[in-house]
């Protein structure tokens, strides 16, 4: 039974993460959105509700660690895993407003969090703010943005003018499309956590330790799904709205709403704010120079994402272990593999704002290039 659960959530993972990416889409294209909004918004709340329903799940039932385990080891498998994956596939094409815009934002929530579970809980309280902030920053983003009328090509504008019901596209059919495909994520990772979780727990790892890896990886895998799926069709903003929309949304949403339902808050291991917090905060920072650098995640900075992920995954597994080799795998971690990786984003970073200035520099000269008499 626990092998059929497996294959049969990823099955439905798979479809629903197409269905999802066809029907949203399609509601972008007819109401004139972007696919990064829609990503960032419809999609990141659709496939963040695994996540909400574990981490609510959780808090009520008295497994804090769990709960907290799966809010940040998703936002970390988010970033490192799902658009790892996803730029293994094609390179993909970050929008100048996720850099300026939603990276910052998913980088102060992060911290913001970090800092409320300092005392050891996330209260109330500290719920309702996370929530506030993240009703704020929808509301901020989707009045920025605006409508405007999104590229199509040819044969999208051919089938939408089409007088046949599948070219025409109706709202109510793509909205369906959208359900459908939530349903089939939400029932898929259900599934999937659920044996992946008994596999676990007989193995004898901790709550947060299962939360941080298996249902981590597990509620992250309609992201990935929906990312990886995107990239295949094109969709390279939704790709990337989707895994930083998620990654706020967890934060903002799933966490908000879980200290609200729980009375005293949610309980915070000191494991988890004095290492995993931090970690998930610098893996959002570190999204924003490979993002700066060209506006692209290339292959090789994708590649780089998916190794830290797993070195990240072998240390959580030789911590709960308390394995002999985790002294030496930290070393060398925190000595070499951590220093020389921020020594080449910031050489990257640095040569590419050398090209941008240069580039900026000739277009100057070609507009009033020197010795040219101003009159």
């Amino acid at each position: 039974m626990t092998a059929l659960a497996l294959l049969g959530g990823m099955a439905l993972l798979v479809a629903g993460g197409e269905v999802l990416v066809r029907g949203a889409s399609g509601l972008a294209r007819l109401l004139g959105l972007s696919p990064l909004v829609v990503g960032l918004t419809v999609v990141s709340f659709a496939t963040s509700t695994p996540e909400l329903a574990v981490t609510a799940r959780a808090s009520l039932a008295g497994s804090p660690g769990l709960a907290v385990g799966n809010v940040v080891g998703s936002n970390i498998a988010n970033i490192l895993l799902v658009l790892g994956i996803a730029g293994l596939i094609l390179p993909l094409v970050v929008q100048l407003p996720v850099v300026r815009r939603d990276v910052p934002v998913m980088i102060g929530l992060s911290g913001l969090l970090w800092v409320l579970s300092l005392d050891g809980a996330v209260s109330r309280t500290d719920g309702l703010l996370l929530l506030v902030l993240l009703l704020a920053y929808l509301a901020w983003a989707l009045l920025r943005t605006g409508r405007r009328r999104v590229p199509v090509t040819a044969a999208q504008a051919q089938a939408e003018a089409s007088p046949s019901p599948r070219g025409a596209r109706p709202a109510l059919a793509l909205g369906g499309l959208v359900v459908l495909g939530v349903a089939m994520l939400a029932i898929g990772a259900q599934w999937l956590v659920a044996a992946a979780t008994d596999v676990a727990l007989t193995l004898g790892l901790s709550e947060l330790v299962v939360g941080l890896t298996v249902v981590a990886i597990g509620t992250s895998l309609p992201e990935l799904a929906t990312s990886v799926i995107a990239a295949i069709r094109g969709n390279l903003e939704m790709a990337v709205g989707n895994a930083v929309g998620s990654c706020i949304v967890n934060i903002g949403a799933v966490m908000g709403i879980s200290a609200l339902l729980s009375p005293g808050g949610v309980p915070v291991d000191a494991g988890a704010s004095g290492f995993d917090l931090p970690m998930m905060l610098a893996v959002a920072v570190a999204l924003l120079p490979i993002a700066f650098t060209g506006f692209v995640i290339r292959r090789w900075e994708a590649a780089l994402f998916v190794a830290y992920y797993t070195a990240y995954v072998t240390y959580l597994l030789l911590r709960s272990a308390e394995h002999a080799v985790l002294a030496p795998f930290s070393s060398v971690m925190l000595l070499f593999v951590a220093p020389l990786t921020g020594l080449t984003l910031v050489l990257l970073a640095t040569y590419e704002i050398g090209l941008r200035r240069g580039r900026g520099q000739r277009v100057l000269d070609d507009v009033d290039p020197p010795g040219r008499d101003s009159r």
